[in-house]
């Protein structure tokens, strides 16, 4: 065929991925009410359902493996033919289904189901079907117990697809690829494919047409093309995702009205010369990068990435300083009021001594008034500090979800930053944003400290531009972090804790749940802390702080740890962010393969912020060798070997996956089918570079209609707008 052509319009014209989704499945001969129900419950209604229902692997047959080469206890595929499929009942009265199969050089295998009469059916003699599982030797033959198993019909071709498939939708893979070479075929016969790539992007990447790479991804004549296949359709899904993101990014800078901010003004000046240390290179970097977005008349929004201890803070009040030295105002919203008050306590501390002038005369200062806003806030001191808000007379207010209450009125709104940004929805964010009553949109900085590999940053944060601190300030405590793996190795832990407590020290003890669950063995808050207090950690003094306190009991107990009138606090997740204390120095979290690496790096987190070497314990008895517990040896093994929360990141998508983009919403229909924000990550960052380069300053793709088209077809206006928003 020749090549895509990028032209649209006529009956001649090549046909779109609009043009495919507008066709039902029951166009396609041999396709009626039941074909089409059958279908649709593996997702496909219409021919760009099916055409994009990839292979989910493939049999190279040119390598098959014979049943004679395979070794006892060896995993392995291989091709054989149904000689005989019966069923029979074992003395428990489960169905035991018995099939023989001989391979391409009468090679006998066995296969075994329990539970699954349906495979005398499935399997009748003279079927050829591909098995994947263990070998097993009994009484000397070789056999395979439940492997998995794919027909594949008469296809003979070198490489084999396999597709995936229903049991209850009846359909074999080669139905499947029959329909999709059939739908092929006539797409080929009538118009082609159109490609709305640019042929000089297409060129400059190296990527096969649209066309070639839909053909051969089905039917590859090798392992080698279909690779290149994959890799061009991979590249389309993730272009359409960072087309939309990147529209809307450039639509809300060309629509929106931003406050051009003073950034060398001489409060940042003062504010340097009064700090004791010397920034991080990776927080001059981050400053001027704000800076830059403070000058510009587009309202910033940006993503601050900071591991645990890399400064977040400082970069949040020079941030918010920019926006005070031009006679703006600034604040800084928090999800808890733990943290609420540790913010406002540090923002005070590192602006004491600055001033600004004062309004009320043209020759006098006055100091860089902070406030704290939360829901304990009374009414009395709620009055004076909204008054003074309204005024001008507070330059930062800091704050919970307060800040966003009805009757906060702000003079002029500069500047917002935002801490641990997921723990906020869009709404409460934009609410913060828009406080402005002339229709200026404030700057916003929403921080984590939660790294995110660089694909899923680059993905589902593609509408925000992304700063990141991947640099610790110097003198920073190292932790050095211990798996315990049995109850020898736990005792160590409790003996540490009780070494630090008798050098003046305090120590945290995690546990997953806050009372004893029935149907998980894992440690609770309450239980813990009732054993520590008669056993491990008997005479020391203990307090427990978990989500069902009131919000005083826990203030109270998180004060008295604060203060150093509690040795160790035996707690939930609730001190996984925003808790502070310095003297802390041993962490034990017990059931740590319970635990996410995210969470764990998060916990670890509270202790090491003193002078004092840290130590972090994770206690997890893996006594099963089993998948599940394998991933939990991987994401503990990470832990002990690096503090640093990036490498973390990407070792945590590797072995937990990508998810979904779209979320629980959309079932997952219109998510990646192909490409992997593991496997694709080299592919993210290119298909984002060129969103860039055919989006124009409007957010319009004028110039590629196809394009353009393609993204609405595929995603939606709703999944855009949900993908936009998350």
């Amino acid at each position: 065929m020749s090549p895509e052509r990028d032209t649209a319009g006529g009956d001649s014209a090549p046909l779109t991925l609009r043009d495919f989704a507008s066709m039902p499945a029951s166009v396609l001969r041999g396709v009626g009410p039941k074909k089409a129900d059958a279908l649709a419950q593996l997702g496909i209604e219409s021919v760009l359902d099916l055409i994009t229902h990839y292979p989910r692997r493939y049999v190279d047959r040119t390598r098959e493996a014979l049943v004679s080469e395979l070794q006892p206890g060896e995993q392995a595929t291989v091709v054989v033919r149904v000689e005989q499929a019966t069923t029979r009942r074992t003395k428990r009265g489960q169905a035991m289904t018995t099939v023989r199969c001989v391979d391409g050089q009468g090679n006998s295998l066995g296969v075994s189901f329990f539970g699954q009469a349906w495979r005398e059916r499935q399997l009748t003699p003279g079927s050829l079907v591909v098995v994947y599982g263990k070998l097993e030797l009994f009484r000397g033959a070789r056999q395979m117990t439940s492997p998995v198993v794919d027909l594949i019909g008469d296809r003979t071709g070198r490489i084999v697809p396999i597709y995936p498939q229903s049991d209850k939708a009846g359909m074999s893979t080669w139905e499947i690829g029959d329909l999709i070479d059939e739908a092929l075929r006539r797409v080929d016969a009538r118009r082609g494919f159109a490609d709305p790539l640019p042929v000089a992007i297409r060129q400059r990447l190296e990527l096969v047409g649209r066309g070639e790479a839909l053909r051969t991804i089905h039917a590859p004549p090798s392992l080698a093309v279909m690779a290149q296949a994959r890799r061009r359709l991979a590249f389309d899904e993730l272009l359409r995702v960072q087309l939309a993101l990147v529209q809307r990014k450039r639509q809300i800078e060309h629509a929106a009205q931003g406050i051009v901010h003073e950034v060398d003004g001489t409060l940042l000046e003062r504010f340097w010369a009064t700090l004791p240390f010397t920034l991080t290179g990776a927080q001059q970097r981050v400053i001027e990068e704000i800076a830059v977005d403070l000058a510009r008349p587009l309202p910033m929004h940006r993503l601050l990435q900071g591991d645990v201890g890399s400064g977040k803070t400082l970069v949040a009040v020079a941030t918010l300083l920019m926006a005070v030295q031009g006679g703006n105002q600034g604040a800084l919203m928090a999800p808890t009021e733990v943290l609420a008050d540790q913010h406002g306590s540090g923002v005070r501390a590192l602006v004491a001594g600055l001033s600004v002038p004062d309004p009320a005369s043209l020759l006098t200062e006055r100091p860089v008034r902070v406030e704290l806003l939360t829901h304990r806030t009374g009414v009395a001191d709620r009055r004076r500090i909204l008054a003074a808000l309204a005024a001008g007379g507070v330059d930062l207010l800091v704050g919970t979800h307060a800040l966003i209450q009805e009757g906060v009125t702000f003079a002029r709104l500069g500047a917002v930053v935002i801490d641990e940004q997921h723990r906020f929805g869009v709404e409460q964010r934009a609410a913060l944003r828009d406080k402005n009553h002339d229709g200026m949109i404030a700057d916003v900085l929403v921080m984590t400290a939660t790294p995110i590999p660089r694909t899923a940053a680059m993905t589902v944060y593609g509408d925000l531009d992304v700063s990141v601190l991947d640099e610790l300030p110097p003198g920073r405590t190292p932790i050095e972090t211990i798996w315990a793996r049995d109850h020898l190795e736990e005792s160590v832990a409790w003996a540490t804790v009780r070494h630090e407590v008798a050098e003046g020290r305090q120590a945290y003890v995690v546990t997953p749940l806050v009372e004893d669950s029935d149907k998980l063995e894992v440690s609770s808050a309450e239980a813990t802390f009732a054993r520590l207090g008669v056993h491990e950690l008997a005479g020391l003094r203990l307090g427990l702080l978990h989500g069902r306190l009131g919000s005083s009991e826990k203030d109270a107990v998180m004060e008295a740890f604060r203060r150093g009138r509690l040795d160790v606090l035996v707690a939930t997740t609730v001190i996984e962010v925003g808790v502070d204390v310095p003297n802390a120095s041993v962490m034990v979290i017990l059931d740590a393969d319970r635990f996410g690496i995210a969470q764990l790096h998060q916990l670890r987190g509270r202790v090491g912020r003193g002078r004092y070497h840290s130590t972090c314990f994770l206690v997890a008895h893996l006594n099963d060798p089993e998948a599940a517990q394998a991933v939990s040896a991987e994401r503990l093994s990470a832990l002990v070997r690096t503090t640093d929360g990036f490498e973390l990141a990407e070792v945590d998508l590797d072995l937990r996956g990508e998810g979904t983009l779209m979320g629980e919403r959309q079932k997952g229909r219109n998510d990646l089918k192909l490409a992997s924000l593991r496997r694709d990550r080299e592919l993210v960052g290119v298909a984002r570079q060129v969103a860039f380069e055919l989006v124009d300053e409007r957010g319009s793709l004028g110039e590629h209609p196809l394009l353009e088209d393609e993204v609405r077809t595929v995603l939606g206006e709703a999944d855009t707008e949900f993908l936009f928003k998350s």
